[in-house]
Formats: C-alpha cells, structure tokens, sequence
C-alpha cells in the first residue's frame, strides 16, 4: 500500500487494547522521520491508528508501562476532566504570554471563539444525548482554526463523539476519539485512561438528565499519526517488548481497584501542585 499504514488493534480492557495497538504499529508502521529529530535520531515508527477497548472499566485496567507513576496518572485525569490546569493558558491577545496554548479541559468545556461567550461542549454533548439518544450530532471539538494553525504546539486531540444504543442489558454510552498526532508509547495510555474516566462522567450525566440508566459501552481510540519516536525505540524495545517476552499479562499489568485509593489521596497535593503552576 502506499502511504502511512493503516492499522487496527482491539482488546478487552485499557492496558491490553493499548498493548495491542502498540506491537501492532512496530510490526507493521512505517520508517518516517519528524521535525522534531535530533542528528542520528533513528525514524520513528508512524501509522494512522484506529484501536478499541472493549469493556473500558474492565480490570486490570493500568498499564504497568505506564509514563510516569500513578500519582502522574490521577494528575493527567484532573486535567482532563476537571481543569486544574485550565490558568496555565495563555492570554492569545498576549504576545508576551509564554503559558500553554491549551489544556483539553478548557477545550472541551470552555471553548472560546471570537464574539461568542465560552461553550461548555461537554454539557451541550449530553444534552443531546438525553433528548436524543441515537444522534449523529453529540460531539466536541478541539481545533481552533483561527489560532492552531500558526501556534507552536496545537492541540493533538481533536474530537470527542458519542452515541447510545439500547442493548439487552441496558442502554450502553461508546465513545469515539481521534487525535491528529499521538505519542503512542509516552502518551497513549494516559491519553485513553483520562478520557475513558471522562466517558464514565459523560454516561452519568446523561443518566441524570434523562432519568434513565446508562453504561459505558465500547471506546474507539483514532490517532491520525500514531507513532513510536525514534529517539524511544531502544526503550520500548527493551523494556516494552522484553516485559511481554519474560511476564505474563498479568505481571505486566495492575488493577486500578487496587491503586485507586492511593491514587484518590493524592488529590490534594496534585491541587496544591496545579495552583502553584502558571502563575
């Protein structure tokens, strides 16, 4: 085929969709280099990815491999899904501003545009979905175009979609996701854990609007470019592909059941952290 390989990689819960989609792209992506190489940076491994998890709350749900810890991980979640990083972005109309150009929170639950007041896409999304549970229209997006396409670091996530349909079991929420660029083997994992979690406040507010019960059904994972950096493949295949030649699936992956208490009581410090950033 020519051009960047298309890919497809499914599993039952995070950790093991997520591990799956990753071998999948070193067997089968493609050589292509970066803008962001240094001098005898090897290429990375590059494809447009689509990967699905199945049952997205099935344990064990973390990746050992995970970047970072799991004090990292329940920080990365507060971003997403709760702002606590919303006062690092910069002031556009600031050409002095050197904060982040965006946080995925803000995005999604405060989007600007030039004469209108802020959205809070999120809620429209499951407005939507209460009144209409089979629409085509509940979604949110990322991308300003006014401003993405000229500053430094643009937003990677570009759209979050949802639907429900009815099921013998009760009506389940899926979830679709697509990223213009991922880091697959330094970012993926964090990326999918936060919005899955999102994808569970998303089901129960749609629940409480509409007064019935809604679970999570499958989450569908799209990366554009979904790449392994060069300057990473010595790592990965080290550490990442050696971890599955000598452990089982079981050693390489952790419940969250079992972390979640820890990962809980690290809210305030990760709060006293935030407030301290951007200032």
């Amino acid at each position: 085929m020519d051009g960047i390989p298309v890919l497809f990689a499914r599993g039952q819960g995070i950790a093991q969709a997520w591990e799956n989609s990753l071998v999948e792209l070193y067997r089968h992506g493609a050589d292509v280099s970066t803008q962001y190489d240094k001098p005898g940076d090897p290429p990375s491994k590059d494809a447009t990815m689509t990967f699905v998890v199945e049952t997205p709350l099935a344990e064990p749900m973390i990746h050992r491999d995970l970047p970072g810890g799991f004090e990292e991980l329940q920080e990365y979640v507060m971003e997403v899904c709760d702002g606590i990083k919303d006062h690092c972005v910069r002031d556009p109309a600031d050409a002095t501003d050197t904060r982040w150009e965006y946080t995925y929170h803000q995005r999604l639950f405060c989007y600007e545009a030039p004469s209108l007041a802020p959205i809070d896409q999120i809620e429209q999304l499951c407005r939507q979905l209460a009144e209409a549970p089979h629409t085509r229209r509940a979604q949110a997006v990322t991308w300003k175009v006014w401003e993405d396409q000229r500053c430094y670091d643009p937003a990677c996530l570009q759209s979050v979609w949802c639907r429900i349909t009815d099921a013998p079991d009760g009506r389940a929420l899926s979830m679709n996701v697509r990223f213009r660029s991922n880091d697959a083997y330094k970012a993926a994992f964090m990326n999918v854990f936060a919005l899955v979690q999102l994808q569970q406040r998303i089901a129960r507010r749609v629940e409480e609007l509409s007064g019935q019960p809604v679970r999570l059904g499958r989450y569908c994972h799209m990366a554009d470019s979904y790449h392994i950096y060069g300057s990473n493949l010595a790592e990965f295949e080290g550490r990442f592909l050696g971890a599955i030649e000598r452990r089982s699936f079981e050693e390489r992956t952790i419940r969250y059941e079992d972390v979640r208490d820890l990962m809980e009581a690290a809210r305030p410090a990760i709060l006293e952290k935030a407030s301290r950033m951007g200032r």
